[in-house]
């Protein structure tokens, strides 16, 4: 029965792992990616480390796996912060501001001129 359950929330992981692929193509913001991808990130391992637990019972690899889970608990999100930070420092996401500003720039030329 443990089997079972745990192949289940398995299974749930990793169909979290597709659906949110679609999610971070989906945007086009640099960070709103970042921040599809750290979540689903980090609830689709918890959710498969999760099923691994039950599926093995309560042995020494359900211990080691709720080691790396509360590793992942807290580094998931200090590097996501750090990876969005160098970005920021890098102007990574000031090229694709620019890029906006000069597509709105050109709606309100094209609309001036059509007045």
């Amino acid at each position: 029965m443990n089997v079972l359950i745990g192949n289940i929330i398995i299974g749930l992981g990793v169909a979290m792992v597709f659906i949110g692929m679609f999610g971070v193509y989906r945007f086009k913001d640099f960070y709103t990616k970042l921040l599809v991808a750290a979540t689903i990130d980090a609830m689709a391992l918890i959710t498969v480390l999760i099923g691994a637990m039950i599926r093995s019972g309560l042995t020494w690899f359900t211990f080691k796996v709720a080691l790396i889970l509360a590793i992942v608990l807290v580094l998931n999100p200090v590097v996501t912060s750090k990876i969005a930070l160098s970005a920021r420092n890098n102007e990574v996401v000031k090229e694709e501001e620019k890029l906006k500003a000069a597509t709105l720039e050109k709606k309100v030329h094209t609309e001036r001129k059509k007045k």
